[in-house]
């Protein structure tokens, strides 16, 4: 480490890692977030990635790119960068607009040949000067010179050691804000265990990259991130499909029903798979499916058997899921449905965020076809959120909707790891034995929440059958009596309305004493906390909620929202939650912010569309 005396210490850095799809720097991103957590900062990470499979190497399509901000009061990635590490010209030339004016750049300065310029479409061959940049604000750091020069006696061969240029430029970053190579090197020897050769040329080249900085740039200062004041215990960074696959096996511990997922592979939904997939040492069914369909018909089948039933989507894959989803509210089984949202509509953007598919989530089904509907609003609240998710379906015996977006599942945050005990046992609503005694029916219900009981196959004496078709009321059995039909739909429409006893009052944040409240809903949280906070200190008091519960909504929410005189809701779509506000509240208007990008939205964007509107009305 460098004297205190060349240190400058800060609160937050946002920094933005630019290269080739295949130049690592999802990886080198990943890396420099986990250790930042590790340190005890608050992190909040943005993977941006082109959709396609690789585009041609050094082109402006081709360009992948990683957003972390690091530091104390961090809730989004920050809306521009500090420090920009491009690691060709076409990376510079794309990512530059993400850069404050005043931020520095790292760039692979041997990589501005003629044929790399020429593919990133530049008129001159000095893109410094055509891009308008500052000299004194950029790096150009000979990368690939020192890479061969590290790696000239390691005996790899060139492709090889061209996958190590990641690490080089992550060396100089922790050399920039002063983090300690003894983490990364122990993340790198987990990652390359088997691979001994590969390890120790990464590790030389992140010594490499570091020492460069350290000697030739000696006179410039490095940051010490200040690090926030956090609950004892320990830390790590998680991704949202991460988070949301761990809290269903934290749910099947604390219920005692096996876990199962029965899914199919749909961009950014997978890693849900993929994690759930490594887990049968805890007991985890994960099975990946032909399609879609069979997707949430295995798992209905296995909701039937008595299990934690779940299946994992993206949007055109629950619209392919509709008629399952609609045969378990009929046969009123538990069932979580996790949909991580992308930009559509049909293959639309699939590496993209958007917040589109929110009607579909509630609507989008046959008949009278009520469901719950739940969204997380973080990373990390993708852990809650998916616990939550099967605790409502099982202890009320119901399908459950999670919504999440491709910004949360593919972002991360610094996350601490729960104690047993801070998360309650949950009790699956199943046959009791005085029930089955009195002469139960499958579709007998418990007279104050409606739900019915959960008759697992085996249980003596509970031979039953449920299915899509209606069912009479009172004996259980197929029914086309339009009375029967019309107190059927009402009763399951009931059953989704009372679980708003069950779930967390509404808590407006900020000013809450103020004319007007910013609304929102899922994973827009981070950026419009941030915005309402800021709006605040500038002398624009509003209060602020963000909704994790939408149907049904929290039963003092209508009442809350009806107490402002305006209510402002942003989110990621044409005004989806708007609208579904507007019908319960037929006499308030309700104000849009609005963004369909597949881009998650800029503080400064909310922050100018608060003050319009309220000068506005």
């Amino acid at each position: 480490m460098l004297h205190d005396t060349n240190v400058k210490t800060i609160d937050k850095v946002v920094i933005r890692f630019a290269g080739d799809s295949g130049d690592g720097m999802q990886l080198a991103g990943n890396i420099f977030s986990n250790i930042s957590a590790e340190e005890g900062d608050e992190i909040s990470t943005f993977p941006d990635y082109p959709a396609e499979i690789r585009a041609p190497q050094g082109s402006l399509s081709g360009v992948s790119g990683y957003q972390v901000s690091v530091g104390k009061g961090v809730h989004t990635p920050g809306d521009e960068a500090d420090v920009l590490v491009a690691m060709n010209p076409a990376a510079l030339k794309t990512n530059l607009r993400y850069l404050k004016k005043d931020g520095v750049i790292v760039c692979d300065g041997d990589s501005f040949t003629p044929a790399n310029l020429k593919k990133a479409e530049y008129a001159t061959n000095d893109p410094v000067a055509e891009l308008g940049i500052d000299p004194q604000r950029i790096m150009l750091v000979p990368m690939t010179t020192l890479l061969k020069s590290a790696l000239a006696d390691s005996g790899l061969d060139q492709k090889s050691i061209m996958k190590s240029k990641n690490m080089l430029a992550l060396g100089i970053v922790c050399w920039l804000f002063d983090r300690p190579l003894e983490s990364v090197l122990k993340k790198l020897q987990a990652k390359f265990a088997k691979k001994p050769a590969v390890y120790e040329a990464n590790a030389k080249v992140l010594r490499a990259g570091w020492d460069y900085g350290h000697n030739t740039h000696s006179s410039m200062p490095v940051y010490r991130i200040e690090t926030a004041e956090s609950r004892p215990g320990l830390y790590t960074d998680i991704t949202g499909n991460t988070a949301t696959a761990w809290g269903l096996i934290l749910a099947s511990e604390k219920s005692g029903r096996p876990l199962f997922l029965g899914s199919y592979p749909i961009t950014p939904a997978t890693d849900i798979l993929h994690e759930l997939a490594k887990r049968k040492d805890l007991g985890v069914k994960a099975v990946q499916m032909e399609d879609e369909i069979a997707g949430v018909c295995s798992a209905i089948g296995a909701s039937y058997g008595g299990h934690l039933a779940v299946t994992s989507t993206s949007g055109p894959g629950l619209a392919l899921k509709s008629e399952g989803i609609g045969l378990a509210v009929m046969a009123e089984l538990p069932l979580v449905v996790i949909d991580v949202q992308r930009g559509g509509p049909s293959t639309g953007l699939p590496t993209k965020t958007e917040q589109t598919d929110l009607m579909q989530a509630l609507y989008g089904r046959n008949g009278e076809s009520p469901v719950c509907v739940l969204a997380a609003v973080s990373p990390t609240d993708c852990f809650h959120m998916a616990f939550e998710a099967a605790r409502i379906a099982m202890e009320h015996m119901t399908p459950v909707i999670l919504l999440t977006d491709a910004f949360i599942a593919n972002g991360s945050s610094a996350w601490r790891i729960p104690e047993p005990e801070d998360y309650p046992e949950i009790h699956p609503h199943t046959l009791p034995d005085n029930r089955l005694e009195a002469g139960w029916k499958p579709y007998d219900r418990d007279e104050e929440t409606l739900v019915r009981y959960w008759a697992i196959p085996g249980t003596p004496g509970a031979t039953h059958r449920v299915g899509g078709l209606e069912k009479d009321y009172k004996t259980s059995v197929i029914s086309t009596d339009g009375e029967n039909h019309a107190l059927m739909v009402e009763t399951r429409r009931q059953k989704i309305a009372r679980i708003a006893r069950d779930i967390p009052r509404v808590e407006p944040m900020c000013a809450v004493d103020s004319d007007t409240i910013l609304v929102g809903w899922g994973g827009t949280y981070g950026h419009l906390l941030t915005a309402a906070q800021q709006l605040c200190e500038e002398g624009t008091p509003v209060a602020f909620h963000q909704f994790r519960y939408i149907n049904p909504l929290p039963e003092n929410a209508l009442e809350m929202l009806k107490g402002y005189k305006r209510i402002i809701v942003a989110e990621l779509n044409t005004g989806m939650f708007a609208d579904y506000l507007q019908m319960q509240l037929p006499g308030k208007e309700i104000l849009r912010i609005n963004k369909v990008e597949g881009q998650p939205f800029l503080v400064k964007e909310i922050v100018e569309g608060v003050k319009r509107l309220v000068s506005e009305n």
